[in-house]
């Protein structure tokens, strides 16, 4: 826990005075004031970050987090656990949708392995962060011990740290991998804001009806045997959670520590990056949020962060691929502050637009 608390304390807040020079910009450009919507206000938020009005995301990494869940003993998901480490292989090999995405997008993408019920080979390149192979089915116990969600945690924030051991980082994207990960990511959003699972719960994998009514009930009734503590973020990551979601979170505290911009996928990278906002809240001046996705929850924990996300594209894999997609509006939103001319710059004098 002490690496959790050293790194939450050294989070500096972005500076204002670069933030107030960018909507300065941005409202005497040669355009009408507010014509570029939300990428406006996410430019200066990421000036401010950076502490330029000339920002270059130059270095992108998307790290996509994996872990195996005891939860789909309870016919959750349509997939079993072993699809897990065929993905991790998959996203090494280069045949992934996050893959194609990333390389698009320009960043670099890397798996972790915060929880796969799998024995990787040492030599793979990837983060090899095991906290455990798989949680417990949280249907009959916790998910883990408080110990190992604090580890799990610990975890995500050492991937940055040693990213920046490597080189440069300038953006990091967060993407998650982990079959029967929705009924987790369900139940913590359940947990922390006390809506009715019936509300939060979607279809995941892509679950039929009778399997989406037995989906809620698994969640309401862990919730009910566990009674996690709404303000306690690690006790409900250790009563309902997963290790690729604490580890998610801590990538979102580690950037933050970092003062890099961290971008979050979908459902279940979201629920890490609400972890991490909720244990940490000056983090969250450091969040963006990609995309909506299909899941019915995400909406809820986009409202409780109070970020809205920067596209809806009907997106429901995860992998980190909302992110990759999201990248790239925030390398256009860079430009737009720092490249487009004011009144002044192209001598137009009293416009009236």
């Amino acid at each position: 826990m002490e690496k959790l608390k050293r790194t939450i304390g050294s989070i500096k807040t972005p500076d204002r005075l670069v933030y107030e020079k960018a909507l300065a910009r941005l409202a005497d450009q040669a355009r009408p004031a507010g014509s570029l919507g939300i990428l406006e206000n996410v430019s200066a938020r990421l000036a401010a970050i950076a502490g330029t009005l000339d920002v270059r995301l130059q270095n992108k990494v998307i790290v996509t987090c994996a872990g195996d869940h005891g939860i789909v003993e309870e016919g959750v998901s349509l997939f079993p656990r072993e699809v897990t480490p065929q993905m991790v292989l998959n996203f090494i090999g280069g045949g992934a949708s996050i893959n194609v995405l990333g390389k698009h997008a320009g960043a670099r993408v890397i798996a972790a392995d915060l929880g796969v019920n799998y024995d990787f080979d040492p030599a793979l390149p990837i983060f090899h962060k095991k906290v455990g192979k798989g949680t417990a089915n949280f249907a009959k116990g916790p998910a883990m011990t408080r110990g190992k969600a604090a580890r799990s945690i610990e975890a995500g924030i050492e991937i940055v740290e040693e990213l920046f051991g490597q080189g440069p980082v300038d953006i990091l994207g967060t993407g998650d991998m982990g079959i029967g990960n929705t009924t987790p990511s369900t139940a913590v959003i359940a947990a922390f804001s006390g809506i009715p699972v019936e509300k939060l719960t979607g279809r995941g994998t892509g679950i039929g009806d009778a399997a989406l009514r037995n989906k809620i009930a698994v969640i309401e009734r862990a919730l009910s045997m566990h009674a996690p503590d709404p303000h306690d973020p690690i006790d409900i990551l250790s009563k309902v959670g997963g290790f690729e979601i604490g580890g998610l979170a801590g990538l979102v505290i580690g950037a933050a520590a970092k003062g890099i911009p961290v971008v979050c996928d979908g459902f279940i990278s979201t629920a890490g990056a609400l972890i991490a906002c909720e244990l940490a809240p000056a983090a969250k001046a450091y969040l963006f949020t990609s995309h909506r996705s299909v899941e019915v929850g995400h909406r809820f924990m986009h409202e409780r962060l109070g970020i809205e996300p920067l596209l809806d594209l009907g997106f429901r894999l995860g992998e980190g691929t909302g992110a990759a997609i999201a990248m790239e509006l925030l390398d256009a939103a860079t430009r737009i502050l720092a490249d487009i001319k004011t009144f002044e710059e192209v001598a137009i004098k009293n416009a009236q637009i």
